[in-house]
């Protein structure tokens, strides 16, 4: 399996080398050369396989050799071995046709652990065995900072610097990240919104020289290995819910775009798939594209999902180069011109080809609680603020044919207590690892949005572990 960019003109890359690289050097997005297909027949017969075997088969054609059968089995065993439920990802029916997927059972109680806990030691292992280090840079919105360092903290050949945009993400969120002071773990308060955080992240990379001398890689869902390793809960849940014999619909609390990819990719490799529903709040860049064709930048607002606090959605443009016909030059002409003008158009039959597969609904904070309130006054189950939303996309969009949905529950509902206590006036009850969180110490550095001060910050952080 080799990789190109979505922009057209970065070189071909291996898996490893993918995964080591994260941003492409054309400042495009890696994506596989071609789509690994399976049969129905084949997808039926993994109906029994448990979750991590059913990964292995997913992720083998995407690593190709890079990665031994043996190896890559030891890994995804690994990684899912500190989960809290036996199926990673189980499925409860709450209603007639609508079926919850719970993905907050990994180690911070959110969907990213399942893509994270397998990128944590696959980056351990080709680095052990190519004999390198690197440092790696993100950006957290909420989750992905705590799946990361969970997954990256005290591995000697990583050092990881995490952005978050202060005061906009629970403060939960915040403390699982922070509270965690392992001395390769470098926590950022970055003075501005996620969308800042990630700017700033691509500017790094972008910086030839900053990006060779420190080797960086990205563990955000602009590496392909998160979209890759996101994909197998499409085909399990799928597979429990009558799959691949009938099609089923999903629908997504979506802002960077990544985890409906995975969707949209698994569909490529041959699930039947009858709709992909995008799930938004306020911040409604991506349902508003969806209905319109134009994709345009507003102010960020700060809501209660704050996961979904973003107007430039990274992975989009991951299904721009599909909708295009793998064209990278047009997509990088198209990306050039929403950077400098924070608008583009797509016409309406590139815009009704995209809505052959994906349907969005977007939710104020009144709408979402409103939401929790109700359903936990119907079944007793508490929900986040994000899977809330995509509990209410799954009501309102019109799947076809009545298919079964499954809402993607992307966050533990005690994450968000305070959501939860405005929605229902009761608290979620607090899973054992949240416990001292709320006393533990915390570590981070608090930063303007300026290029240069987190250059300066990263560099003198660097220079002190290398003089170790």
């Amino acid at each position: 399996m080799r990789y190109i960019s979505s922009r057209g003109s970065a070189p071909k890359l291996n898996f490893n080398e993918v995964l080591l690289t994260g941003l492409a050097r054309d400042k495009g997005l890696y994506i596989p050369e071609s789509w690994p297909e399976f049969s129905l027949r084949e997808i039926s017969s993994w109906r029994g396989l448990s979750y991590p075997e059913l990964a292995e088969k997913i992720i083998k054609p995407f690593v190709g050799d890079c990665i031994s059968d043996t190896v890559l089995k030891s890994l995804i065993s690994s990684a899912y071995s500190s989960f809290n439920n036996s199926q990673i990802a189980p499925l409860n029916l709450l209603e007639s046709g609508i079926w919850v997927m719970e993905l907050f059972h990994g180690p911070t109680m959110s969907f990213k652990d399942i893509a994270m806990q397998f990128l944590g030691k696959t980056f351990d292992h080709v680095l052990q065995e190519r004999e390198e280090t690197i440092t790696i840079i993100g950006a957290t919105s909420g989750d992905t900072g705590s799946a990361a360092i969970a997954a990256c903290s005290n591995k000697p050949s990583i050092e990881l610097f995490m952005l978050h945009p202060l005061g906009r993400i629970s403060e939960i969120q915040r403390r699982q990240m922070t509270t965690m002071l392992s001395s390769n773990i470098h926590n950022i308060a970055l003075i501005g919104t996620f969308d800042d955080c990630q700017d700033r992240v691509k500017d790094l990379f972008n910086d030839m020289l900053f990006r060779d001398r420190w080797h960086l890689s990205a563990v955000n869902s602009i590496n392909w290995g998160r979209i890759m390793a996101q994909i197998v809960y499409y085909f399990w849940g799928a597979l429990k819910v009558g799959g691949p014999e009938i099609p089923v619909a999903f629908s997504i609390p979506t802002g960077n775009f990544g985890n409906i990819f995975a969707g949209y990719s698994a569909y490529r490799m041959g699930l039947p798939i009858a709709n992909l529903i995008t799930a938004s709040n306020q911040n409604d860049i991506l349902t508003r594209f969806f209905e319109t064709g134009s994709m345009e930048i507003t102010a960020v607002k700060p809501t209660i999902s704050p996961s979904m606090d973003i107007q430039v959605s990274s992975n989009f443009e991951r299904l721009l180069f599909e909708l295009v016909g793998r064209d990278g030059s047009r997509v990088n002409r198209i990306m050039t011109q929403f950077r400098q003008k924070g608008a583009f158009h797509l016409s309406n039959k590139l815009l009704n080809n995209a809505k052959e597969l994906f349907g969005a609904a977007r939710f104020d904070d009144a709408a979402t609680l409103e939401v929790m309130a109700q359903e936990h006054a119907r079944s007793k189950t508490f929900f986040d603020p994000h899977s809330a939303i995509g509990l209410a996309a799954a009501r309102k969009v019109d799947s076809k044919n009545n298919v079964p949905t499954i809402v993607l529950a992307t966050a533990h509902p005690a994450k968000f207590p305070e959501s939860v206590f405005s929605a229902t006036g009761l608290k979620p009850k607090l899973p054992s690892m949240f416990k001292t969180l709320l006393k533990d110490p915390e570590r981070f550095e608090t930063i303007e949005n300026d290029l240069i001060a987190i250059k300066k910050h990263i560099e003198t952080v660097m220079e002190v572990s290398r003089a170790k």
